[in-house]
């Protein structure tokens, strides 16, 4: 069964008529299609493609065949809306206001707009083989740049240095970054987002490293924390926590674990050793085409983790104007349990 077919038995399963997809990445996901204009529209033997004349040549080489290729305007809701009938879904988490208000006044009389949420991407929280290997290429990649740390320096060097150089090697390696490098030291990496600064790295010190790989389009995510030198023995026990946390909510990761329940897990270690308030984010995240997407694992989350998923695990302790550790790991969902799929070492590791 194909990409396509499973979206079409969740359309038919919701009773719709068709599913009208404009987010870039569902597309991709679903036509192959890697340009910045594209639609398509999937129903009940109904495979449509929209892009305009920019990408046509593109769309020729990249589109699935399974898709009829249409060429419209840069603006391709209104071709996308000549052919569509009965209960179209659309994706409401994507599509503005202002577009939906143009789209109903495109379709015809008898059709109805249906908010269809984020059908396309609960397909895609279920990786195929071909896109569990990207994935593990991109975590190995990652992995190989964080080792260029190793041995090296970070005291003296600001953080937006050693941020360039990170994504430079990736680039020498023939990919990009997931997202904007993360290298945050001292009292900055209490800030779980922390862009890198200017100022010089201090000595003895803790520094969080975030970084992630793109291969073939998928994604990789990976944190760790390095030392500049000998530690307080405050850091010292905020690291060690982090780690023990980590390790010990690995064995939690397993399909038909509840997500909400191993973030819990995480949380009420952390909370046990009296830092429940330094630890605000959810314990990790659906990882892919996009480096955040479902499912989640967090106080909020719904649903389980299901064979083929791959998510972060990525507990962390951030204490306000001091310090902050985060220890993450790239993790696929099996039935029997884990695996991890970021190989570089959590122990901590002294780069002076």
């Amino acid at each position: 069964m194909t990409r396509a077919d499973r979206v079409e038995a969740l359309v038919r399963e919701r009773e719709l008529d068709a599913l009208l997809v404009t987010n870039l990445v569902n597309v991709r996901y679903l036509t192959g299609y890697t340009g910045t204009n594209g639609a398509c529209v999937v129903g009940e033997r109904l495979r449509l493609f929209f892009t305009d004349f920019r990408y046509v040549t593109q769309a020729q080489r990249e589109v699935d065949a399974a898709f009829d290729r249409e060429q419209g305007r840069q603006d391709l809701l209104e071709d996308a809306a000549r052919h569509l009938s009965g209960r179209v879904g659309f994706e409401d988490h994507h599509l503005t206001v202002r577009a939906h208000e143009r789209l109903r006044g495109f379709v015809g009389d008898g059709v109805e707009l249906v908010a269809a949420g984020r059908l396309v991407e609960d397909v895609r929280a279920v990786k195929e083989l071909e896109e569990l290997e990207r994935i593990r290429a991109a975590a190995a990649l990652t992995d190989e740049v964080l080792g260029t740390l190793s041995g090296g320096t970070l005291a003296g060097r600001s953080e937006r240095e050693v941020a360039v150089e990170l994504e430079a090697e990736m680039r020498r390696l023939g990919s990009d970054p997931s997202f904007p490098t993360i290298v945050a030291g001292g009292p900055n990496g209490a800030l779980p987002h922390a862009r890198p600064g200017n100022e010089p790295i201090a000595r003895d010190t803790l520094v969080v490293v975030d970084l992630g790989c793109v291969v073939d389009g998928y994604c990789s995510d990976c944190t760790r924390t390095f030392a500049t030198g000998p530690l307080s023995g405050d850091a010292a026990a905020v690291y060690d926590l982090v780690l023990e946390t980590q390790v010990a909510v690995l064995g939690q990761v397993r399909s038909g674990a509840d997500c909400r329940e191993v973030d819990a897990f995480a949380r009420t270690r952390i909370e046990a050793a009296g830092h429940g308030e330094h630890f605000g984010h959810g314990l990790g995240h659906g990882v892919g085409l996009e480096v955040h997407e479902g499912p989640t694992l967090s106080r909020t989350a719904d649903g389980a983790l299901a064979t083929g998923n791959v998510v972060t695990v990525e507990p962390g302790i951030y204490v306000p104007d001091e310090i902050g550790v985060r220890i993450e790991d790239l993790v696929e969902v099996g039935e029997s349990g884990p695996e991890v799929l970021s190989g570089f070492p959590k122990d901590l590791v002294t780069v002076a």
